[in-house]
């Protein structure tokens, strides 16, 4: 990542990112188009990012000082990583060299596991604007995106508090996620830690967390790059294209291909 400093903006130069790709392909969902770019929050830090010139790589991000940028948004957008090289493993496989091609400016954005739990029990059978409807109105609720423990304060009585969330039967789960995160019984930080199979164990004991869930929480929110979450579109993938099994390149960053296959799969097919 290179940068430059222009006034109360950074100017940052970074291959292999697209912000459509990035942040409007399901793996997060407190960002909003605008003219020029988005905007949007992470961990309730606001961030406006616009493309400065798209053709070379170079990104705005507005308001953002030298520090912000090094020690909030540099991991954010996994900056660190070198997806240039990722790209050129995983295209030693036919149809994953065509899902790189076709959508090379992912990334996996390094997000919070209290709000990629939280956010992707909201996902369950649910489009993106209506996922991102419910989430508007929980951050307006609370005053921001709630932390397990003042959701489960909020919740203690039951899941009534969060009617007017409009979730349905999400709400339940929610408020079952906040009472056992915040009270210890699942502890993120030690899930984190776990390895793949240990981690969807231990997240499957709040209701409603099935393994894609699970795994979109490691994946997203633990930056577990071995989960591979699958909802339809991926056990599409499956079925079609690796009936016997997902091709070695991939090995140790599953999650990155499976972002990949994700997007293409989804975008052949529309």
């Amino acid at each position: 990542m290179d940068y430059t400093v222009k006034g109360k903006d950074i100017l940052v130069k970074q291959a292999d990112l697209s912000l459509d790709e990035t942040l409007d392909c399901g793996q997060a969902f407190r960002w909003t188009k605008v003219e020029g770019g988005y905007t949007g929050h992470f961990l309730n830090r606001p961030l406006t990012i616009l493309d400065e010139d798209p053709a070379d790589g170079v990104f705005r991000f507005c308001g953002v000082s030298e520090s912000e940028l090094l020690e909030v948004w540099q991991s954010y957008f996994d900056f660190a990583t070198d997806y240039g090289e990722l790209k050129r493993r995983f295209s030693e496989d036919e149809t994953l060299a065509k899902a790189c091609k076709f959508a090379g400016g992912i990334r996996i954005l390094r997000q919070d596991s209290w709000e990629a739990l939280s956010s992707f029990i909201i996902s369950q059978n649910n489009n993106i604007p209506r996922i991102k409807g419910i989430i508007g109105r929980l951050c307006e609720q609370f005053g921001g995106y709630p932390s397990a423990e003042e959701m489960a304060a909020a919740t203690a009585e039951g899941c009534e508090s969060l009617a007017g969330l409009r979730a349905g039967f999400r709400a339940k789960y929610l408020a079952d996620a906040a009472q056992k995160v915040a009270g210890g019984e699942v502890d993120l930080a030690q899930v984190a830690k776990m390895d793949a199979d240990s981690a969807r164990t231990e997240l499957m004991k709040i209701k409603g967390v099935g393994p894609k869930v699970a795994d979109c929480t490691m994946l997203f929110g633990m930056y577990k790059l071995e989960a591979f979450p699958k909802d339809v579109w991926v056990k599409r993938v499956i079925a079609e294209w690796y009936p016997n099994g997902l091709p070695e390149c991939i090995k140790g960053a599953e999650g990155a291909a499976q972002q990949y296959l994700f997007h293409y799969i989804r975008s052949i097919e529309r």
